[in-house]
């Protein structure tokens, strides 16, 4: 009975752990409302509304919530290895724009599903190489993943930039250059019943699938191992590069079909709008899940929501859209913070070890 207690104690630290930064967060929030002369209650109160509190305010929190299921897969898969990329955002551009130019030459001319089939596996493509360069990088160079993640960012965001405004620019869209649209019957529609895209259900998919190659299959308890301890991977002779360069390229392709459906479902066009800032909540979502592929879905619905409510919140109470954005800057200081107190905390220590530490 000891002893299951005991196990109890150790998993709920990380459930318990997140939700305590959580609350954390909306006291420090609410004191810097105060300080504005808003309420926090009615703040608070409109994020339930606007994210949560109608079925009009669910799919749009669940429209949001697709791509950050997809971009905090990038951060998760690579996390369990040990690695910490955060280049999602790049691979999310680079795979939208790979895919909008990969349908210049086949829409219209192709049938529809197959100008689909044909940029979904580009996008995925494209995405997955460039994540996979983070972790060759990190393999067979020595080069910090963080940081070439995040540099990639900038060079993906410049790709765009220099596509749509060069050689794929659609010569009609004049105030945002963009690529040629897609034509009407090679969009993706909504999945029946709801004004939500098909992405929701990809990452749905892809998140199941990606726990069980973690948690229930001999590649994944390898890649768990080499997380754990890099050198013990290494004395027991597994493939600890391959591993790495894997399982960033698998990440990357999730990204990368992030930018697919923000293509093909969204704006019918790759243009600046890819780079909305999904790969860099992804970060936070995945980091609050404790890389969980499961745990992924219902964080990315709750950042979902909370994007969602930015609109109403900004007719309500005055505050400028961006507030939002900042919450999640406190919620993820909050949380980094947190950290170090895993393993801290009496609570959730074994008995043995409480009665020692007395």
């Amino acid at each position: 009975m000891t002893a299951r207690l005991d196990r109890w104690r150790a998993r709920s630290e990380y459930v318990v752990m997140p939700l305590g930064a959580l609350l954390v967060s909306a006291a420090l929030f609410s004191v810097f409302l105060w300080a504005l002369g808003k309420s926090p209650a009615d703040f608070f109160a409109l994020i339930w509304r606007g994210g949560f509190g109608t079925w009009f305010s669910i799919q749009n929190a669940l429209l949001r919530a697709a791509p950050l299921i997809l971009t905090a897969l990038c951060v998760a898969l690579p996390a369990r290895l040990g690695l910490v990329i955060i280049g999602g955002e790049g691979a999310l551009v680079i795979g939208g724009l790979a895919c909008a130019v990969i349908s210049l030459p086949i829409a219209g001319v192709w049938p529809a599903w197959a100008v689909l089939l044909v940029m979904a596996v580009t996008a995925a493509l494209a995405g997955g190489a460039w994540i996979g360069m983070v972790g060759a990088l990190r393999t067979f160079r020595g080069v910090n993943e963080t940081i070439a993640g995040l540099l990639l960012v900038y060079i993906a965001v410049a790709l765009l930039n220099f596509s749509v405004e060069g050689p794929f620019r659609d010569p009609a869209s004049q105030n945002k250059p963009s690529t040629f649209p897609l034509p009407a019957d090679a969009m993706i529609g909504p999945i029946p019943g709801m004004e939500v895209h098909w992405g929701l259900i990809a990452g749905v998919v892809l998140a199941a699938a990606y726990y069980v190659l973690i948690d229930h299959t001999t590649v994944g308890f390898a890649a768990r191992v080499t997380g754990g301890n890099i050198r013990a991977a290494k004395a027991q002779g597994l493939p600890v590069g391959r591993l790495v360069v894997g399982f960033s390229m698998l990440a990357g392709a999730a990204a990368g079909l992030a930018g697919f459906f923000e293509v093909a479902a969204i704006h019918g066009r790759a243009n600046a709008s890819l780079a909305a800032g999904y790969g860099f909540t992804g970060i936070l979502v995945a980091f609050l899940a404790r890389h969980n592929p499961l745990a992924i879905l219902p964080v990315a619905l709750l950042f979902g929501g909370i994007a969602a409510s930015g609109g109403l919140i900004q007719r309500r109470l005055g505050l400028p859209d961006a507030t939002v954005l900042l919450m999640q800057g406190v919620i993820f200081v909050t949380l980094l913070a947190s950290e170090t107190l895993y393993g801290r905390i009496p609570f959730f220590r074994p008995a043995d070890e409480r009665s020692a530490a007395r």
